[in-house]
């Protein structure tokens, strides 16, 4: 017995076809995206404002970018959702959302902040050093500047010093020269002692 096929099977072919058709327009590779900041607006169902509003779409939400329409730049988006549309090529900004890099700015920001906070402590901390420091400096100079007056001082006086006693010495010396040279005259004037009788010699 002959059968003869169904008359569904054509439509259930053709509803093959069509989906075979659409998996072979998908790229093999989604780019991130996301729409743009400042943008609230509806995707359609095809690469223009003519195809019917397919629904709408959240400023900042992430989405993938599947292709783009050349003749209306026209972009095809998948939704978080997991929803297709199309969206003007101008409001869609490829990369993350400012939303979607909040808390990453925010941490890299507070990160920052604890960073620069500490430097300005470590800033203040060595500017007080430097303060100490050239107190200290001060304090040495005024040091230095009154020892160098006395080594000056005690170096003057030994300078006199020498040659007072150098002058002590000479006045001395001629004193003693003096006197052995007025001894040495006056001695052969010196009455000489007798000897004893009962002297040995």
């Amino acid at each position: 017995m002959i059968k003869f096929p169904d008359s569904r099977t054509p439509k259930r072919l053709a509803t093959g076809l069509i989906l075979l058709a659409s998996f072979s327009l998908q790229p093999a590779f989604a780019q991130p995206g996301h729409v743009a900041d400042d943008v609230y607006t509806f995707y359609h169902s095809g690469p223009s404002n003519k195809y019917r509003i397919a629904g709408r779409v959240r400023s900042g939400e992430a989405v993938e970018i599947l292709k783009r329409d050349a003749n209306t730049d026209y972009v095809q988006v998948k939704l978080e959702s997991g929803r297709t549309g199309w969206l003007p090529g101008d409001q869609i900004t490829e990369g993350q959302s400012t939303l979607a890099r909040l808390p990453g700015l925010q941490a890299a920001l507070n990160e920052k902040s604890a960073t620069t906070l500490k430097q300005a402590d470590e800033i203040e901390r060595l500017r007080s050093e430097l303060t100490e420091l050239k107190t200290r400096d001060q304090t040495y100079a005024g040091e230095r500047d009154a020892l160098n007056r006395q080594i000056k001082d005690l170096n003057y006086q030994i300078e006199n010093m020498d040659e007072s006693n150098l002058m002590r010495w000479l006045t001395h010396g001629g004193l003693v020269a003096l006197g052995g040279v007025l001894l040495g005259l006056l001695i052969p004037y010196f009455p000489k002692r007798r000897k004893r009788s009962n002297d040995w010699f």
